[in-house]
């Protein structure tokens, strides 16, 4: 099956797997497609770490990284060390919010947790400081591919990747957005509908992805949002997609190293049971609505803060909420949730990722082929 992106990407299907598992990263690269590791939570020398084992595992196959560069975020106070850092990030987080989070905490009985550090992997890399050595590390191995999850890639992504033959792809939800990414000098774009997990826009994936295409000229499109079978899969090239990125799937995957607890509520989740929400991160994301979001939403609750605000927030009770969750703690449980897109309701079993991946590159091609019979 050769597109534009086939030959871009030098892979034997147009597939592109987004998660945050290196496990499932290799196993995509592995079964033809090309798999690409959500890097947002690495340090420097993690993430070098996570990249060598990747290239032990495809033998030669190539794979990418997605890395989070934000266009704009809360303003960082201070300068200097990754504490520093964090304490003037911290400063900005009102008493309410803090109060809030304590009390629903205590409203659903969830433990004191594993002590952990909140803060310094999600200062690291949204300090701008803290890019060029995310960037180092990039550039040190033979990826073919990477994108910027947040936002047009900065000049200096841009200019190394040209330097080391690299795939520039950046996401889009708008056909602004689009505009903004052609004009950075993005090799691929990515037009995500509102169905996708994590951070969408409002625009389906149906209406989105021809008119991107149409913007895009030259540039190859990979369609995203609303993709976990062969049939999404070959509707997304009859729109002129050259390729499909697909993130949420790879959750329903044995090597996704999501909690237990929350790959059984997506096991038992339909398509209506997400919501698209700021009260993760700060920025709208789609995510498995649980008594967490109703909390937020009642009356009387305070706004979610800004990206890095929100997160910094919520990140101890969420690692909290998903350790007893895994223990089976009943309000854990309820409020124990994560991204997922509105595919979780085609999910009916843990799979092999490798398996997910033929089996959707399969399905394409059989559908295209009974398509191509139509009279």
């Amino acid at each position: 099956m050769h597109t534009a992106v086939t030959d871009l990407l030098g892979i034997d299907a147009p597939l592109v797997g987004f998660n945050r598992s290196p496990g499932v990263v290799a196993e995509v690269s592995r079964a033809g497609g090309l798999g690409v590791l959500a890097a947002s939570a690495y340090s420097p020398a993690e993430l070098d770490a996570q990249l060598t084992w990747i290239e032990q595992q495809v033998e030669g196959r190539p794979y990418g990284v997605d890395l989070l560069v934000p266009v704009t975020t809360a303003a960082l106070r201070g300068s200097g060390d990754r504490a520093t850092l964090a304490a003037g990030l911290r400063a900005q987080i009102p008493d309410e919010h803090v109060r809030f989070v304590e009390e629903l905490l205590i409203r659903y009985d969830i433990p004191a947790g594993t002590p952990h550090e909140p803060d310094g992997e999600l200062i690291a890399n949204l300090d701008p400081s803290g890019v060029p050595a995310l960037l180092d590390v990039v550039f040190a191995h033979p990826i073919a591919l990477v994108a910027n999850a947040l936002g047009p890639p900065p000049p200096t992504l841009v200019e190394r990747a040209r330097a080391a033959d690299v795939v520039v792809a950046s996401l889009c939800g708008t056909p602004e957005h689009a505009r903004r990414q052609l004009a950075a000098g993005v090799d691929l774009l990515i037009a995500q509908g509102t169905e996708a997990g994590g951070h969408t826009g409002t625009i389906a994936t149906m209406v989105l992805t021809p008119e991107v295409v149409e913007l895009a000229g030259d540039v190859p499109v990979l369609a995203a949002g609303g993709i976990a079978t062969g049939r999404q899969m070959a509707a997304a090239l009859a729109l002129g997609a050259a390729g499909v990125w697909c993130g949420s799937v790879w959750l329903s995957s044995h090597e996704d190293i999501s909690p237990v607890s929350v790959k059984r509520k997506f096991l038992a989740a339909t398509s209506s049971d997400t919501v698209r929400s700021k009260v993760r991160t700060g920025k709208p994301s789609r995510q498995l609505r649980s008594a967490w979001h109703d909390e937020w939403e009642k009356e009387g609750s305070p706004a979610p803060l800004p990206l890095p605000l929100q997160p910094m927030l919520i990140s101890d009770a969420w690692a909290r909420i998903d350790e007893a969750a895994d223990a089976g703690h009943e309000g854990a449980l309820a409020l124990e949730s994560f991204f997922i897109g509105q595919v979780v309701g085609g999910f009916a079993e843990l799979r092999p990722a490798g398996e997910i991946a033929r089996t959707i590159i399969d399905g394409c091609a059989t559908r295209l082929a009974e398509l191509a019979d139509l009279k």
